[in-house]
Formats: C-alpha cells, structure tokens, sequence
C-alpha cells in the first residue's frame, strides 16, 4: 500500500507544478527513502518466510535496514521541519546533530541488542524475541524532536498548518498505539506516509485553475528563478487584457478557451500564469519548441481574429531570456516598464535597443531606492538647481525656485520629467523632496552668512510628500537644524481635487503658516483650480502658469480674463507670480497684468544653487 501511494505522489508532482525550493528537494528524499524503507520490509518478511532458505544473517540485516531507512525518514522530516520553521543560523544545526546522534545511537544499541541477546533475535524454533522494544524508544525519540521544533517555533509559521501537522502525527501515534495492542506491525510504514500527505498538500500543493490550466503569481516567479539557475532558454508570452483586471472580473469562457488551447496545442511544455484578473504569462521552453517563432506567429494570427470578434483591448509582450537578466523580479520589471509606454492593440517584441532603456530606467530606480533607504539628506547624487525669480518692486532677484536634479554615477545628469515620476511610483519622491529641502537652507545660511540678501527660496512638495504622517514636523526640524529663519523657505504645492489630500493640505498649512513659512499656489490656470478650496487654504503667492502668458498673448479675451484673475488675488493681498517668461514681450504683458514677480529663460535658466551668489546682491550694495 504504501509503494501505491508513492507512485501516487510521483504522478501528482509530475501532473502538478510544485515550485522547486530547497524543502521540496528534501520532501522528494523523504518519499525516495520511505519508497525504499516499504521495498526493505517487504524483502524482510519474505526472508522471514524462507529463514530456513537462506543465509540466517539475511533477515537480521534487512531488519537492521528497514529501521535504519524509517529513522533516517525521520532524521529528513526534521531537515525539514527546520527549513520550513525558518530557523535563524543560530537555531539550525542542534536539532539535526541531536537527530544524527540517535540515528548512530540507536542503531549501534540495536545491534549490540542483537548480539548480547536484549534486543531482537530469531530463537531456534524461529520465533521472534526481544526484551527491549528499542523500535518504540527511537521512534518516540524522533517524534518528539519534531513535536518540540514545531511547538518551540509554532510563532514562525501560520498557526492552522501548525495544528494540521500535530494531529497529523497525532493520528499516526494513535495507529500506532492500536497495532501496538494487538502486537502487530503492518500499519508501521504507512503511518510515516500522513506527515508526508500533509506536508505535499499544505506547503507544496499549486492547484491550476481547471478552465485554463493556470498557475498564479509567487509560481510564476519561481518557474522563472529556477529557469535562471538551470541557464534554460525561455521565453515570455505576456497578454493585458485590461477590462478584466477589475476586481470579481473574470475572462468570459470562450476566451478561456482559447487560452487553453494555447497551452495544449501550441507549444511543448508550456506553463501559464495567471498573475491578475487580466494579466497573463505563457512561459515557453526553447529547447524543445525549436518551432517557437512559427507556433507564436500562429498564436497571434489567431488571437488577432478573436479580438476582431470580441474587441477586448490588449498589449502583447514577447520576451526572450537573456543572460543578463538573473532575477525573476527583473522579468516582471521589464514586462510591466514596456506595458506602460506602449499603446493599447499592439504586441511589442523586446529587442535590444528596448532591454538598454529598461536597464538605465532599472539603474534609475535602485539609486533612488538606495537613497531613500540610506536617508542621507546631503546625499551626493542628489543636486538642487535653482532659478531665480525677478522681483518687479525691489527690481532685483531675491527670491528663486529650488529644482531637482539627479547625477548618478553611471549615467550622470538625469532630469525631473525622467526621474520624478519613477520616484512617485516608488514611494522614493519624499526623501527626495526633504534633501532638496536640506541642501537649499544649507546654501541660505552659507549666502547669509555671507551678507547677500534673500527673500526666500521655494521648494515643489508634492501632495505625497503633504500625505506623510510627520511632514511638518521633517520640514520644521530641517530649517530650524540649519539655522535659518522659517520666512526664507516657501513650500510650492499644486492644488488637489481629492478631499481627503485637500483635508491634508489644510492641517499642513496650519501647522507651518505659524513658523513664518511662506506657500505658493503652482501651476494655476492648469488642471484643477477651485476658487472655494483656494481661498481656504492662505497661500500668499499665486504662481500663473506659462500656459495663460501664452493664452494672453494671442487671445485678447483671455488676457481681460487673466488680468481680472491676476488685478482680483492682488486685490485679495496675494502676490502674482508669472512663469515661463521668454522674452521682452512677455515681460511687458504679465506687468501690465499685476505681476509682482517674474520667473522665465529671460531672465535665468536653472542654475547650481551654488552659483546663486552670481544674482542675488548682498545687503551692502542694496
């Protein structure tokens, strides 16, 4: 029965797909070794049969075997149990040195029990004696290392399975115990097979979807790992098909279909890859599908009929293996990076010029990340540029506007329409934001210091950054740190259409305004501008976009509206500010519009902070 089950195990994990890990290696040994241990006891009691037969060492040695095999069954079950419980390097080597101890104990006292005559022996009538059931003492030994492993560390690992394993092994002592009373020893292999049932169905089972015969996610990227260590040549077939990516949306069953028969049909091997409700992964082995690109040209052909039919919007994604990617996770990277910037209805082959873009935007995102986990708010690859902003009433520069720059080692200058939009996907743009912040009160002190006279100096936060729990409390302890006062730092926002961002806006707003901080309102007149949050909120500088200078100089109905807007919040005591100033026209125009300051290429590119001393004067030449 028990050699049954084990050719039952092996068609489940051949039919089955079982990520390939280090447990399930020692899982597979523990079946080959329980596998052996049955074909022992069977060629065991055959020699029993036939004691008068054969040699008379025959019977003791397959004994001896048997034993041996179901304890070194147990010795895995521990290797196991302390992969599985997560054991810290420091926890690992006891239980299975103890284990290996009593293997090697037990089974010299069991031979020596032979020999003396205490333990097992074949008397001369050929009955079987012993006067010590060493069986029972060893195999409660083992068990209760693996009671005790699984209780001690029952913290580490999901309490249910915890509980299925102990009344796993809590049912084969009761099975044993009963063959025990009516001094029988048939059930003795089979109860080492329930942990094994257990372990196969609650830590290595991946059920496929029926319809679609479909894995899921944390399969996929094992799939791929142990493709990558076995240098296998593979490729991805990546469908999106966005409508279905909806929570509770699920593809219709004509499509499952179809997808089924991709798998089937089309290719040798293949495995699919449900990753969300509308996104799938085909992953082809190479080596044997040499017809690859003609099975994949068919694929298409047909899947462009079905979507004549079923108009389902989608994006294609086909990748091969490349040796320089080592990592699943990168895989998954590139898909969703080439996704992103192609159009809906198309299919793009990933060649070499698309894996040298996704590598310098990959490059981008682990400097970013290795910034914001280093925390470093003078951090080298970080640069704050400045333009300065002409002040209409003093006719000088006292004010700028701080902007970001990146310079990374390997790719050097990187700029904000690049970079910012990765780092808002990161959850990076707030450490980014807080060094800008540093390094402009640093460069205010120095020029202070100094004597030149500044205004202030504005730094982009944006509503992530107003989202984080302690942003006021970041941005007052940096000011206060570099010792300048609160009034020469301005905090640019763009206005919310989301309440709750709003809600957060005004509690920042209320906590800063106090200190002497001054905030501008960016980019007005573009997006989303309400007049009643607007007047909630006290901004004191209003920033007009270059979007309305545009509008004015070609529309005069837009520039009687935009000077109505701009002569309206001077009226209401806000300051005007007008950016993207090109020329003398603009110039001309946004001061006949009520502009107290002015900032553009006109007057000054972005500049190094450091070189902001070239247009702000000191207080002694004013």
């Amino acid at each position: 029965m028990v050699i049954a089950i084990m050719g039952i195990f092996v068609i489940l994990i051949r039919a089955a797909y079982i990520k390939p890990s280090k447990g399930f290696r020692l899982f597979k040994w523990i079946l080959a070794v329980l596998t052996l241990a049955a074909y022992t006891d069977i060629m065991y009691h055959l020699a029993l049969a036939n004691f008068d037969q054969i040699p008379g060492i025959v019977p003791y040695a397959l004994r001896f075997l048997y034993h041996q095999l179901l304890f070194i069954n147990l010795e895995l079950y521990i290797l196991y149990i302390e992969q599985t419980m997560q054991l810290l390097p420091s926890e690992q080597k006891a239980f299975p040195i103890i284990g290996l101890l009593g293997l090697i104990g037990f089974g010299i006292t069991d031979i020596l029990g032979t020999i003396l005559g205490f333990g097992f022996h074949i008397t001369d009538d050929f009955t079987i004696a012993s006067q010590v059931n060493l069986f029972l003492v060893e195999y409660l030994f083992f068990v209760g290392i693996a009671l005790f492993m699984m209780i001690r560390y029952r913290d580490r690992v999901y309490k249910p399975i915890i509980w299925a394993f102990l009344l796993t092994i809590a049912i084969a002592l009761v099975l044993m115990y009963i063959q025990g009373l009516f001094n029988q020893q048939s059930f003795t292999t089979a109860t080492f097979v329930f942990p094994a049932l257990s372990v196969l169905y609650l830590l290595h089972s991946n059920p496929y979807d029926l319809e679609m015969g479909s894995l899921k996610l944390d399969s996929f990227e094992s799939d791929l790992q142990h493709r990558i260590q076995g240098k296998k040549k593979f490729a991805i077939l990546s469908i999106l098909l966005h409508e279905f990516e909806a929570a509770g949306h699920k593809y219709p069953k004509e499509m499952r279909d179809i997808i089924r028969s991709y798998v089937e049909g089309y290719y040798n091997g293949a495995a699919l890859f449900q990753i969300t409700g509308g996104r799938m992964e085909l992953v082809v082995d190479l080596d044997i599908n040499p017809d690859y690109e003609e099975k994949t040209k068919q694929i298409l052909e047909v899947f462009h009929d079905h979507y004549n039919l079923y108009k389902y919007d989608y994006k294609i994604i086909i990748v091969k293996s490349r040796e320089e990617i080592t990592n699943p996770d990168d895989y998954i990277a590139l898909i969703q990076y080439v996704e992103n910037r192609m159009p809906e209805n198309q299919i793009e082959f990933v060649d070499d010029e698309i894996l040298d873009k996704f590598s310098s935007h990959k490059y981008i995102v682990d400097e970013l990340n290795d910034i914001n986990e280093k925390q470093n708010l003078y951090d080298d690859r970080v640069l704050v540029y400045c333009q300065p902003v002409y002040n209409l009433r003093t006719g000088r520069y006292d004010t700028a506007e701080a902007l970001m720059r990146l310079n990374l080692p390997k790719i050097g200058m990187v700029f904000p329409d690049r970079f910012i939009p990765i780092a808002e996907k990161h959850n990076c743009i707030h450490m980014l934001s807080l060094i800008i912040l540093a390094k402009t009160c640093r460069q205010i002190r120095k020029m202070l210091n100094e004597g030149y006279v500044i205004k202030r100096i504005s730094v982009n936060f944006s509503i992530l950054d107003i989202r984080e729990k302690e942003f006021s409390e970041n941005v007052q302890r940096i000011v206060s740190e570099c010792g300048i006062p609160m009034d020469k730092i301005a905090i640019e926002i763009t206005e919310s259409q989301n309440q709750k961002d709003f809600d957060a806006v005004k509690e920042t707003f209320r906590k800063l305004k106090s200190s002497g901080i001054t905030f501008y309102l960016d980019d007005f007149g573009t997006g989303y501008s309400n007049f009643e949050r607007i007047m909630e909120l006290p901004f004191d500088i209003i920033k007009f976009d270059r979007s309305l200078v545009m509008a004015s100089r070609s529309d005069s109905k837009s520039e009687t509206m935009v000077s109505y807007l701009a002569h309206m919040f001077t009226d209401m005591n806000y300051s005007v500010l007008y950016e993207g100033i090109e020329d003398e026209e603009d110039e001309v125009l946004c001061t006949k519009m009520y502009a107290r300051y002015l900032q553009g290429y006109k007057y000054a590119k972005p500049i190094p902070i450091q070189e902001l001393d070239k247009y702000f004067v000191k207080a002694s030449h004013v």
